[in-house]
């Protein structure tokens, strides 16, 4: 891959002003595949500098303007769908499948979501005498992570262009590839120069020299709620706007009328996708007390059918996790489990059978889970996910809101106004109904701990826009 020693800076690949560097590893082997650049705080004014210098002509351009460069975009994102994927999946470990069908085309999910809400948002309103128009907000910088990259990533750079937003991205340094071939879409599309910047880097170097830089107008950050705070600390200082999409400990509510065959061996699989890798993941799977043993056998069923391989291999359900240090975290919480008293129903430490190496985890369940225990508390990461036991429906939402986080959440019943209800009754910013998936053009983000904003269609777009009144515009 070429332009991996180099950044994406004011429309053109340039040298970096520093000379450390990193090797991206790929998971599955354990070995080095690219060495990248990593940027210091002269790399960042740099392209800060070009950012700003490029945003009024870009927040002057029309709608129609913004329209055919979005179009221009995805038609180019189309063509470098496969490079995409495979990137992805050498860089991060997503099975070649998932990254085909899913981390691939959720960028162009975002992007078409983008386009779509441009088309329709009202920029400008009358409400009595006053005249409201909503302005692109500037300069922002965004920082994204390893587990969903170009979806994180496409998350943010659309609706910001569909705004008139300039930008500077500093992707995850574990998982960067996908961001450069991200930038040269959009250099083949035409955006132009200096509206979009890219510069790798770590979050404590460059994360923090655009957090805190006098000249950036917002950050936007997705990662873990340790790191967010970080961010938000470092942008105080300069009043900017910070939108976060944090950690998550999403409860899956299985109520007492569901069809627990159906709804726990579909649910089992949907944590273990991107080998657990998401944030949003229904990990805390509730279920009636009474029935715990029956759930525990479908859990353990359902687990002990999944493929774990590497990621490039027919049939592989789950690969490898991201890095040796995601790696040792998952190992020490599932031992944890284990030593605070939980039944282990399937999977455990170690790697899976036949794979000695790579960052393989055994899909984990877990039972007879209290709500107090660390692994009830703390985000895993992981393949790994744990039933707890409620008494009534009142104990379930009790026990789904008992906790820091509020990203997501998942109820099934057979009855949808009974799910409706409980849903309703959630600390979440989302809730899926009965394995409801996620809509491009509906509010993704959370409540509590899990961040604050939203992203996605139109809510995306109005993150990156500001409200000015004109009073007395409308008079007669």
């Amino acid at each position: 891959m070429q332009n991996t020693r180099t950044f994406y800076i004011d429309g053109e690949w340039v040298e970096p002003i520093g000379t450390d560097t990193l090797d991206v590893v790929n998971p599955a082997t354990e070995k080095a595949i690219a060495t990248i650049a990593l940027g210091d705080e002269k790399d960042v004014d740099r392209a800060v500098t070009a950012a700003r210098t490029a945003f009024d002509s870009y927040a002057s351009t029309t709608r129609a303007d913004r329209i055919e460069l979005l179009s221009k975009v995805i038609e180019v994102y189309g063509r470098r769908m496969n490079d995409l994927a495979t990137t992805i999946t050498q860089e991060m470990g997503a099975p070649a499948g998932l990254a085909a069908t899913a981390q691939a085309p959720c960028g162009m999910a975002h992007l078409a979501a983008a386009l779509d809400a441009l088309r329709r948002f009202e920029f400008e309103e009358k409400i009595g005498t006053t005249t409201v128009v909503h302005e692109p907000i500037g300069l922002c910088a965004f920082i994204t992570p390893w587990n969903w990259p170009v979806n994180q990533i496409a998350a943010k750079v659309a609706p910001a262009l569909a705004a008139g937003c300039t930008m500077v991205l500093k992707p995850s340094e574990i998982a960067p590839l996908n961001a450069i071939i991200f930038a040269e879409i959009l250099h083949e599309a035409g955006v132009p120069a200096g509206v979009f910047n890219l510069v790798h880097g770590d979050g404590p170097t460059v994360g923090a020299a655009l957090s805190r830089h006098p000249d950036v107008d917002m950050v936007s950050f997705t990662g873990s709620t340790r790191a967010g705070v970080d961010v938000a600390r470092n942008a105080a200082p300069t009043v900017k706007r910070v939108a976060q999409e944090l950690g998550g400990k999403s409860a899956n509510i299985v109520l007492v009328d569901a069809d627990f065959d159906e709804v726990i061996t579909r649910d089992v699989m949907g944590v273990v996708v991107n080998a657990g890798q998401s944030c949003n993941a229904g990990s805390r799977i509730l279920v009636p007390s009474d029935r715990m043993d029956e759930a525990c056998a479908i859990a353990k069923a359902a687990a002990e059918k999944i493929i774990v391989g590497p990621p490039d291999a027919d049939g592989t359900t789950v690969g490898p996790l991201v890095s040796q240090a995601q790696f040792d975290k998952v190992q020490r919480l599932i031992q944890t489990g284990v030593d605070e008293g939980a039944t282990l129903v399937a999977g455990g430490v170690g790697r899976p059978d036949g794979l000695s190496a790579g960052y393989f985890v055994r899909p984990t369940v877990f039972a007879n889970v209290t709500n107090d225990m660390t692994i009830a508390r703390e985000e895993i990461f992981g393949p790994v996910m744990m039933l707890i036991g409620y008494e009534d429906e009142a104990d379930a939402i009790r026990i789904a809101n008992d906790t820091t986080y509020g990203l997501s959440g998942m109820v099934s019943s057979r009855d949808p106004q009974r799910a409706r209800s409980v849903a309703r009754k959630l600390r979440t910013g989302m809730v899926h109904l009965n394995g409801a998936p996620l809509a491009f053009d509906a509010p993704f983000g959370g409540y509590k701990q899990s961040g604050n904003g939203r992203e996605f269609g139109k809510f995306g777009l109005a993150e990156y826009l500001e409200a000015k009144a004109i009073f007395g515009d409308n008079e007669n």
